[in-house]
């Protein structure tokens, strides 16, 4: 921000921190399928026996606070798309 280059992150805690954009996977959806899988090894499942699974949801944050400072005008689509705007 202190330059006023816009940047694209993968995970939201930067933009939350006060980056501009940020398109990823949901971490806390993934620590979620972790402790499911940890449950149910807990329980006895065998790891080997778990399917692989990949993240299903990615979601788009927008810092529109950092945009403004920086003079980036955001278009109404993407901000309709956004899991989340930061105002």
């Amino acid at each position: 921000m202190e330059a006023g280059i816009p940047s694209v992150f993968s995970a939201r805690e930067y933009v939350d921190a006060g980056g501009l954009v940020s398109y990823g996977v949901s971490f806390r959806e993934n620590y979620y399928k972790a402790a499911t899988y940890v449950d149910k090894i807990l329980r006895g499942a065998k790891p080997a026996d778990l399917p692989l699974e990949f993240p299903n949801k990615l979601e788009l944050v927008v810092n529109l606070k950092t945009a403004r400072a920086i003079g980036v005008t955001i278009p109404a689509a993407m901000l309709a798309r956004a899991d989340e705007v930061i105002e």
